[in-house]
């Protein structure tokens, strides 16, 4: 799958994404874009947006989506290391055009 974290998502979960291609908005040369612009754009491109943004589904249109949405509950880098193996399973059952909240406790 090819995943383009939010600038909010820590990066350095991607190494636990094994088996999946990912980029961020810096690598994409997206810097800055806004939300509603940077999902018009990684749809031509990718399969899943990953965000820690807990307003997205507030703040954008996301009926008709084609790119698959995951929201995480947290930014925080030590928890969603500890949870790397949560994050991978709700990639792996997430389906295109869908939106899912993953919410990760300590």
């Amino acid at each position: 799958m090819r995943i383009l974290f939010d600038e909010c998502a820590p990066w350095p979960l991607s190494k636990h994404l094994m088996g999946h291609t990912c980029s961020n908005p810096v690598k994409e040369g997206w810097r800055g874009i806004q939300n509603g612009e940077l999902l018009k754009l990684a749809e031509a491109k990718f399969d899943l947006f990953l965000t820690c943004d807990q307003g997205i589904r507030y703040q954008q249109n996301l009926k008709g989506r084609k790119i698959a949405i995951l929201q995480l509950s947290s930014n925080d880098w030590i928890l969603l290391e500890k949870r790397a193996s949560e994050v991978l399973a709700a990639i792996a059952s997430i389906q295109t055009g869908q939106y899912q909240e993953l919410t990760l406790e300590d």
